[in-house]
């Protein structure tokens, strides 16, 4: 039996960061399909079919991170991990609204720069428990803090 609960605990800890990723990317898709291509943007701006597959990966990773979290011993430190988790996938969550629904770009960076510390924060608060968990989130850190410059290179330039 103990298989069956590892394995749904498992899909669990990677659906959910998928369904957060999947509603707000369904919920913005317009202002990405409008307004966005309206924006001046830098050079460097990837293309826009490179942002599904890329987050989804990243969502794939921090599930897989949730779940070597979740399975450590029970604490204050897995408790303090679970919140900042569940802290930075609310913010990740939030910032498409800001930037893509309302056009907040400003903003949107404001929010993108706390989203960087808690998954900094996070990254430390893993390490304490698994290492491993805390190195799967290192692509995330890096995507956001190319995503915190693009920001903010949009924002300046519109």
């Amino acid at each position: 039996m103990r298989s069956a609960k590892t394995t749904i605990t498992f899909l669990i800890c990677l659906i959910l960061p998928l369904i957060v990723g999947g509603i707000s990317g369904y919920a913005t898709a317009s202002g990405i399909q409008s307004w966005y291509v309206t924006l001046q943007k830098p050079s460097f701006n990837p293309p826009n079919y490179l942002f599904g597959p890329v987050w989804t990966f990243l969502y794939v990773l921090m599930g897989i991170s949730l779940f070597i979290i979740w399975r450590s011993k029970q604490g204050i430190k897995r408790s303090d991990a679970l919140k900042i988790f569940s802290l930075q996938l609310t913010l990740n969550f939030l910032w498409s609204f800001l930037f893509f629904k309302f056009y907040l770009i400003g903003l949107a960076f404001l929010e993108i720069v706390l989203i960087w510390l808690s998954i900094l924060y996070m990254i430390i608060l893993f390490s304490r428990l698994s290492k491993p968990a805390a190195y799967l989130q290192i692509p995330y850190l890096l995507w956001v803090t190319f995503a915190t410059i693009l920001n903010g290179a949009i924002w300046l330039l519109n």
